[in-house]
């Protein structure tokens, strides 16, 4: 008998330090950002030898490295944090970002004619994509606090929305239309899952539609980029000429690809090779074979994430586990349609592959998030085990 209180006292003891997070789940991570690294190193090494004079060839890999390294700290700590503690902060968090999100029109750096970036100490970063993970936390709260009640048009439709209004309006006024398509995308995936009626949903995305052709009407460059999308051939000099070199470096990939690092069209033929287009450079080196490889990469990783959600231990994890992987499928799915011309140019990145410091960051942050939702999962299967 004091045998087994000693092993129960043990066992609890060890539970209160945490259970492992889902093994299968970080090595399909990890996996993606190690070949996403030397895919980058690969894309943008010419690009870096020009902008240095010809001296270095891993400006851009070297930056990307570093925000890995505090990407992946960050996803341990984050790993760490009980679930619980989102739930808490949801709205203070909110508040950070809106102020976040105004600041960027007040006091923001324009890049390429878009002012979307602040830099702090030095630190340049985009808060929309704070923004994002902050409108998926606000959503799984409201979850929460809706309950069966999402159903109803005042909550599951005007609470919804007045929270999400409260980012896309900065976001608006920023002209950061990629943004706007892409939160609220996973805001439709996470209504549902919450439990809005879907009649209200479709008639959202009716809406949602005729906003985003009054919005282009306006915003002349995004008008340019759905005439390039259409008919790149009429003008491939000017606002075709990007997707046009694409198109040219994925169909030069053939079946196998050309080898790894022997690319030609990332001799700065096209544009941004190794940010936004980076998988026509994995196209061309690679080929079918080696891109299907790494699509099946991304769609084990986030069926992997789903199953997460799914196996959650309260409704306040499914939710926000489901919109924070919901977050890369769309990116990714995005991405791939505007390199390969099946959709309009949107300027999103994709994840764990593309150049950018913040949004590389704030993804592993996130999935230390939907880490964190594994361990405790498995924390109460296995208190559930030994009672």
């Amino acid at each position: 008998m004091g045998g087994q209180k000693v092993l129960r006292t043990k066992e609890n003891r060890r539970l209160r330090t945490g259970t492992s997070v889902d093994i299968p789940f970080l090595l399909l991570l990890m996996l993606l950002l190690a070949v996403g690294l030397i895919m980058l190193y690969s894309a943008s090494y010419a690009q870096s030898e020009y902008d240095t004079g010809y001296t270095i060839s891993t400006r851009y890999l070297q930056k990307q490295g570093v925000c890995a390294v505090i990407g992946i700290a960050a996803m341990i700590l984050l790993s760490r944090i009980p679930p619980d503690f989102w739930l808490r902060t949801a709205w203070p968090l909110y508040g950070v970002s809106i102020a976040l999100l105004l600041s960027v029109l007040l006091f923001g750096e324009s890049v390429n004619g878009a002012r979307r970036w602040i830099n702090i100490a030095g630190l340049q970063f985009q808060p929309s994509e704070i923004a994002k993970f902050t409108m998926i936390v606000l959503f799984a709260r409201l979850t929460k606090g809706f309950g069966t009640s999402a159903r109803e048009f005042r909550y599951g439709v005007l609470g919804f929305g007045s929270a999400l209004l409260g980012i896309l309006v900065p976001l608006a006024l920023e002209k950061h239309l990629s943004a706007i398509m892409l939160m609220g995308m996973v805001a439709v995936v996470m209504m549902f899952v919450a439990g809005t009626n879907p009649k209200w949903l479709l008639a959202g995305a009716g809406a949602a539609a005729v906003f985003v052709v009054i919005y282009i009407s306006f915003m002349g460059y995004a008008g340019d980029r759905v005439t390039a999308w259409l008919h790149p051939e009429q003008d491939p000099g000017d606002t075709g000429y990007q997707i046009l070199q694409s198109l040219y470096a994925i169909g030069s990939g053939g079946l196998f690809g050309r080898g790894f690092g022997k690319s030609r069209q990332k001799y700065l033929y096209l544009p941004f090779q190794y940010n936004d287009y980076i998988f026509a450079i994995i196209c061309e080196e690679l080929g079918l074979i080696g891109a299907a490889l790494i699509i099946a990469l991304f769609a084990a990783m986030l069926l992997r994430g789903y199953w997460i959600a799914l196996r959650a231990p309260d409704r306040f994890s499914t939710v926000l586990a489901s919109g924070l992987i919901t977050l890369i499928a769309v990116q990714t799915v995005l991405n791939l349609g505007v390199v390969t011309n099946l959709l309009p140019s949107t300027g999103i990145a994709l994840p764990f592959f593309s150049y950018g410091g913040t949004a590389l960051a704030v993804n592993l942050g996130e999935m230390g998030v939907i880490l964190s939702i594994s361990r405790y999962r498995n924390q109460q299967a296995r208190q559930e085990a030994i009672q």
